[in-house]
């Protein structure tokens, strides 16, 4: 369970880190957006893609410090 939590946080925490040079760079950056799905294709995120992004980026780098917290199995 611990290396699975490490592993999705940092996918989290690279995906939004990817996210927003996407959105800093206007979209130059294609193969990048792998978070574009959720951010364009959710109605309310309209406009705040940045935000989400950043948002996303936060949530893997929790995930790893919580991962960390996860007793390791005996």
């Amino acid at each position: 369970m611990k290396k699975f939590l490490e592993v999705a946080g940092f996918l989290l925490a690279l995906f939004g880190a990817a996210g927003v040079v996407r959105e800093l760079t206007d979209g130059s950056f294609r193969l990048l957006g792998v978070t574009r799905y959720l951010t364009e294709n959710v109605g309310f995120l309209e406009g705040r893609e940045l935000f989400a992004n950043i948002v996303i980026a936060v949530l893997g780098v929790v995930l790893m410090i919580v991962s960390d917290r996860v007793p390791k199995p005996s």
